[in-house]
């Protein structure tokens, strides 16, 4: 279907090639930032090396590692005063000096990861999962950026499920903990699905100070995983999706305690993707989420999609204030179609610096004219009623300044991260965005982009993009861009 011109604000466009020459990992970068204050609920800024300037990781889950096909890895550019610098990176995989195992075929190293300071020394984390294995390992940040790794231990339940993780602080003692799913055993030997937080700080050797697992009471495993403090009350809350076979199940609102999380949950509306961020800057996180279209899963892939926002309370996510807003809501560029998927990923953050978080919205199956899956990102904002359409971005391969083109089956927008993503310590997130189907030198090597924020949104001016053969990195079917942290 052809689609109504997607609008954006134009800017200068200082223009990175998609494919840059490899170059040697340079030092890390001096640079002093100020305490950062982030908006309630965003996702906390990925610092490894501590320098003031936030760094992207990008997973490339079905990269060649040590031989091994679909084995996995992670490419991490580091920020500096100009932003994100291609000529400061690493990759990272299990064939890596000091992370733990072995690289294995179809392991999928970085499916899914967490940038958080686990250990307290003040140097960002990075918490990995492999494949769908219980599998988590952690890159510890340093001074040289990301340095040698630890295995989590494992535990009773582990040999039953996935580990799908997020991060927050669940207690509210000023450390991060990391949540993650298992599967447990009750009396009866019946097995049920549940929640484990591991409290920090963490050592070195993977030790947690303590744990608590929370049943949910559910038979099928989570889908994902969203924390923020949505209540206000200083504790990360937790927002756990839900399905089963071709069925979505309502989500669960968890409630930050000071024993970790609540035992009883409250029932949310069907969600295939959430994020959090205080998109009306009242203390509190609120709720983003992508509604699944007659509570099918099935359907997602044939959806225009919607997002809807319920704000942020004393006692959780609002059931009465809520925003629906999709490609008709007037303001945001585009117009609904069918299987475009709007908020197929979500990611919330400060882009111009208001105070107000504001949303990126990947829509990675948008078809650009008679390019089918294109993908686009539309960047929505915060103000003093919440989230709108008002003064909303669309970015596509086709927009002016954004390096590449435009064609079919790229997904561009199929991740998206905002959190405190300052990668030139401006005071305004900067936007990661992927596209795993991207081909450069080889099909689905994938591709990251990164636009800077600035006071009046987001800008072309200084973009940069990157492909696995411009990091040096293995290209054939990588799907770089697959995910961003959490």
């Amino acid at each position: 279907m052809r689609h109504r011109s997607l609008a954006t604000v134009a800017r200068c466009a200082t223009v990175v090639a998609l494919v840059t020459t490899p170059v040697l990992l340079a030092a890390p970068m001096a640079g002093a930032a100020e305490a950062r204050t982030t908006t309630a609920g965003t996702a906390p800024q990925a610092d490894f090396n501590k320098d003031g300037f936030a760094d992207v990781a990008v997973s490339a889950p079905t990269g060649e590692a040590g031989g091994k096909a679909k084995a996995g890895y992670v490419a991490v550019v580091y920020g500096s005063a100009s932003g994100a610098n291609t000529a400061h990176r690493q990759v990272i995989s299990q064939a890596t000096e000091g992370v733990p195992g072995d690289p294995a075929a179809s392991a999928r190293f970085g499916s899914r990861t967490v940038a958080r300071d686990l250990d307290g020394d003040g140097y960002t984390d990075l918490a990995v999962q492999t494949g769908g294995s219980p599998a988590i390992t952690v890159l510890w940040g340093s001074a040289n950026g990301l340095s040698g790794g630890t295995r989590l231990p494992a535990g009773d339940g582990d040999a039953f499920g996935t580990s799908i993780i997020a991060g927050g602080d669940f207690n509210g003692d000023g450390q991060a903990d990391l949540v993650d799913q298992v599967n447990v055993r009750d009396s009866e030997d019946n097995e049920t699905a549940g929640l484990r937080v591991r409290f920090g700080p963490f050592t070195r050797d993977g030790a947690a100070a303590g744990s608590a697992t929370v049943d949910t009471g559910k038979i099928d495993r989570p889908t994902s995983l969203t924390a923020g403090d949505i209540t206000g009350d200083g504790k990360d809350d937790l927002v756990s999706t839900h399905a089963f076979e071709e069925m979505s199940e309502p989500s669960l609102f968890w409630k930050g305690e000071a024993n970790g999380l609540a035992r009883t949950p409250v029932s949310l509306v069907h969600a295939a993707a959430a994020t959090m961020g205080d998109v009306d800057k009242d203390g509190r996180a609120d709720l983003i989420v992508r509604t699944v279209p007659g509570n099918v899963v099935e359907n997602l892939p044939y959806d225009h999609g919607t997002v809807k926002v319920l704000y942020g309370t004393a006692s959780g996510p609002s059931a009465t204030r809520t925003t629906v807003i999709d490609q008709n809501t007037a303001g945001v560029p585009g117009v609904n179609e069918d299987g475009d998927q709007f908020g197929a990923s979500l990611s919330a953050g400060d882009v111009n610096g208001d105070g107000y978080a504001d949303v990126a919205v990947g829509i990675p199956d948008e078809d650009l004219d008679s390019v089918k899956d294109a993908g686009s990102v539309v960047q929505l904002y915060g103000g003093p009623s919440g989230l709108s359409g008002t003064g909303a971005q669309a970015f596509t391969q086709d927009t002016a300044g954004v390096p590449g083109a435009a064609e079919a089956g790229d997904h561009f927008g199929a991740a998206v991260r905002l959190g405190d993503s300052d990668t030139d310590a401006d005071g305004k997130a900067d936007l990661s965005a992927g596209a795993p189907g991207e081909d450069g030198a080889y099909t689905s090597s994938g591709a990251a982009w990164v636009l800077r924020g600035r006071a009046d949104g987001l800008t072309t001016d200084g973009i940069v993009s990157f492909g696995p053969s411009g990091l040096g990195a293995p290209a054939a079917d990588a799907a770089l861009g697959s995910d961003f942290p959490h």
